[in-house]
């Protein structure tokens, strides 16, 4: 049975402030630990109005301060908006602080909007395209194999945590599989099928000393459960406005749920609604657990990462309650 995690966004609203989010992320990761989850990781997004985890490194120092033994990290870290030594330095320092609890995620698109993309990366940064490069560069300075002379990653005194990559697309399975990565795919936003990234990246894949994790494939995917089919439809729907809105080009923020059953789709946005709930598992935990169980047997998962994005923060912490309970039930 593949393991289970949580993908956190830190979900803000109207009603849910960036701290207050941050306290329900803290909160999420305490129950997480405490019901036989794996994981918790914490991703980088930019510009976005409805999500606070702008900086992981700091969110992942924030919860872990607050946890015991459930491992935390970044899904992820957008590798292209940050120099490799800066990267490098900050997950050592995380390793430092809590040693192996820290994971490494990384990704290779902006994590926002191309406007937001360039005032990050600045105008010559954005028009490159070597994350290969940058990655050889960060395992570099993890192992202090010095890119430039003289110049180390502190602290020497801890290695850089696991790296996985990210990714939606064969890109990132063929690299994951050649340079002898974890890989997760993140069918939670991609509304590609999963099965060809994770078959090459599981039929690919080449062991690397450096590397002892070895060969592991991760799921990412959405998922939202309560006791009936009406009230998972329920928590979803935010989620559902926010994402398709965020498609059709017209970011807004995320709606309370009060907001989001007065919401009415156009006909443009109910099209791609329609492509979105074809990606999203919502549901009873039998139902759900099920629908997961069989995507996962299907590509081969080893692990699966569940996004719950909401700002009903109670009932983010009851759908990962249920779904545990109905994972496990069966082991």
């Amino acid at each position: 049975m593949p393991a289970l995690s949580i993908l956190d966004l830190t979900p803000v609203s109207a009603e849910v402030s960036a701290g207050e989010a941050i306290a329900s992320s803290v909160a999420l990761a305490q129950r997480a630990e405490a019901l036989g989850y794996r994981r918790v990781w914490y991703a980088e997004h930019h510009s976005l109005p409805g999500i606070a985890s702008t900086a992981p490194d700091i969110v992942i120092a924030h919860v872990a301060a607050h946890t015991r033994t459930i491992r935390l990290g970044a899904g992820g870290v957008m590798l292209p908006n940050h120099a490799a030594l800066q990267v490098a330095e900050r997950y050592r320092l995380l390793n430092a602080m809590h040693p192996g609890r820290i994971d490494l995620g990384l990704g290779r698109a902006a994590g926002t909007d191309p406007r937001t993309a360039l005032a990050l990366r600045g105008p010559d940064r954005a028009r490159r395209n070597d994350f290969p490069d940058q990655l050889a560069a960060l395992e570099d300075w993890g192992r202090d194999r010095e890119p430039m002379r003289g110049v180390l990653a502190q602290p020497t005194s801890a290695p850089l945590p696991p790296v996985w990559l990210l990714g939606s697309s064969d890109f990132s399975a063929r690299l994951a599989a050649e340079r002898g990565y974890p890989f997760a795919f993140a069918s939670h936003f991609s509304p590609a099928p999963p099965d060809g990234p994770m078959a090459l990246y599981r039929d690919g894949f080449q062991p690397h000393p450096d590397r002892p994790a070895g060969r592991c494939a991760m799921l990412a995917v959405s998922a939202f459960v309560a006791p009936t089919q009406e009230e998972a439809e329920d928590l979803a729907l935010p989620s559902l406005i926010t994402f398709t809105r965020l498609r059709s080009g017209r970011p807004l923020r995320l709606m309370s749920q009060a907001e989001a059953r007065d919401y009415r789709f156009d006909p443009q946005e109910a099209h791609i609604a329609a492509v979105v709930r074809r990606m999203r598992h919502v549901g009873t935990p039998e139902v759900v657990a099920g629908r997961v169980r069989t995507l996962a047997a299907r590509t081969g998962a080893d692990e699966v990462m569940v996004v719950t994005t909401t700002a009903d923060h109670a009932g983010r912490f009851r759908s990962a309650a249920l779904l545990a309970e109905a994972w496990y039930a069966r082991q």
